[in-house]
């Protein structure tokens, strides 16, 4: 119970590792809202936080807007009085090379994984720094930090938050306020299957390809999640500006 009378804001927290990082944070008895697109998939993981008696609220909110960044943090603030946690999550993933990605294409992924973070982060920081305290966890990826294969944009904007997450700890680690990313490799949620058919390989080759690393596998959304909360509890109280590779060793390999 790491976070009681904690809040934390989760985008993206609908499916994948929003969803597992929701529930997780709530099971430690952080109070938590999660924001997104689909109404009916948030309401279905309120309902799984509140089968483990945590507290959660959806906001239906898209993180490329700068007034509904505004107004998710805001109507957070309202429902519980204060904001400790904001993971940075939401992610979308076009597989394209810098010829064949289209420009709506390029500016949806940079749009909702790099500006959707600084517009998150720019509406979350001033409640923090009120306070004195707070954390911010940036989700970025290990193509954040190398080159991927017919992923051009998806690099482009990951590669942008790993080092925005940098900036935003040194401009506000004097205010009281940690700042760290987090970079998984390959993950099942439902982005990787839609790869799988988007390239045209059948997902058994798919899987096999992408357990190609140290640890022989692809990960599992609570094994990132695990990181998050680890980044974004007392344990973690003199880590900020870090980078940390959640991927079974495939930058090291």
């Amino acid at each position: 119970m790491r976070f009681i009378e904690r809040v934390a804001l989760i985008t993206g927290g609908t499916s994948g590792i929003g969803r597992a990082t929701a529930i997780k944070f709530a099971q430690e008895g952080a109070k938590v809202a999660i924001t997104g697109r689909n109404e009916s998939r948030g309401k279905e993981v309120i309902s799984l936080v509140q089968s483990e008696g945590g507290t959660a609220v959806f906001i239906r909110s898209d993180v490329r807007f700068r007034d509904e960044c505004q107004r998710a943090v805001e109507q957070t603030l309202t429902a519980f009085g204060r904001l400790d946690i904001l993971f940075n999550n939401a992610g979308v993933f076009f597989p394209n090379t810098t010829v064949a990605c289209t420009e709506e294409e390029w500016d949806l992924t940079v749009d909702i994984c790099l500006k959707g973070t600084y517009l998150m982060s720019k509406f979350a920081l001033p409640p923090m720094i009120s306070q004195g305290s707070g954390v911010i966890i940036n989700n970025a990826s290990g193509w954040g930090l190398v080159g991927g294969d017919q992923a051009a944009a998806y690099c482009a904007a990951k590669g942008g938050v790993v080092l925005l997450t940098k900036a935003m700890a040194i401009d506000h680690g004097r205010q009281g306020i940690r700042v760290n990313c987090v970079c998984p490799g390959d993950v099942e949620t439902p982005m990787l299957p839609e790869d799988a058919e988007t390239r045209g390989v059948p997902w058994e080759d798919y899987l096999a390809g992408a357990s190609d690393r140290p640890l022989g596998r692809i990960g599992q959304p609570e094994e990132i999640a695990a990181a998050v909360l680890f980044l974004a509890s007392d344990e973690a109280s003199f880590i900020t500006g870090s980078v940390l590779a959640v991927d079974g060793g495939g930058v090291a390999d």
